[in-house]
């Protein structure tokens, strides 16, 4: 079996005296695209939020290949190889898509490796070498959801968590979108999707977690998940 890459043990997180996470456990493991599903306000969202330290666990623990991170501050869960793409893109959309790039790098001391890492973006993206000079905010929907996964890539994550990638874009936008994040898979990076749409993020996951108002209610290999009546029901009806 391959090692565990991220682990959350009886993790809590609240929101003043309302508990948003209630306790989950969650595994990652090495190679991995594992999925997060769950209706709005179930908690998928803070989950990545409290994994990348942005909101602060009230119990329980998140584990980084064996270590202890529940503590750390976000900055330094980033050097370590944690990458969190937030919902809503959240570029900076004052500076150009090559400024993006070059601040996602900040860790970096070597020029020419950032520059590899850059043109390695562009690779991906060939969209995003066109429009380099552009700024951010110029960008549509789909080109800014490509900044941000190239942004993640500066920093040659180990895991990537990727909340909502689809969320707003156009259909084939999003098989685009799908497409990449396998690739990026495939080079090595371990993923853990939060996605709205359980059917495409079904697809292309190896296995999948459910959260329901911060518990999880049902996990499994995607395939399983996918034929499962209450979850088709609930989240592959429409």
């Amino acid at each position: 079996m391959s090692e565990t890459v991220l682990s959350l043990k009886t993790l809590e997180t609240r929101y003043g005296a309302v508990y948003a996470l209630k306790g989950i456990n969650l595994e990652v493991r090495k190679g991995e695209i594992v999925t997060l599903l769950g209706s709005n306000g179930a908690g998928k969202s803070t989950t990545l939020k409290t994994i990348s330290s942005l909101i602060r666990a009230c119990g329980g623990s998140v584990e980084f290949m064996g270590k202890n991170i529940t503590h750390e501050e976000p900055h330094v869960i980033v050097q370590m190889g944690v990458i969190h793409v937030p919902e809503g893109r959240k570029i900076l959309k004052e500076l150009t898509v090559l400024e993006n790039l070059e601040l996602a790098s900040f860790t970096l001391k070597d020029n020419v490796e950032r520059q590899k890492r850059i043109e390695h973006v562009y690779e991906f993206f060939p969209v995003l070498k066109e429009r380099q000079k552009q700024m951010g905010g110029l960008l549509s929907g789909g080109e800014q959801q490509m900044l941000a996964i190239g942004r993640g890539m500066m920093v040659k994550p180990k895991i990537m968590l990727l909340d909502e990638p689809s969320m707003g874009l156009a259909p084939i936008i999003v098989q685009s979108i799908m497409k990449i994040i396998k690739q990026i898979n495939a080079e090595g990076t371990t993923i853990l999707l939060v996605e709205q749409n359980a059917k495409i993020a079904l697809k292309l996951a190896t296995r999948g977690y459910v959260l329901e108002t911060g518990n999880i209610v049902a996990e499994g290999d995607a395939a399983t998940l996918s034929k499962d009546e209450s979850i088709v029901k609930a989240y592959l009806g429409h």
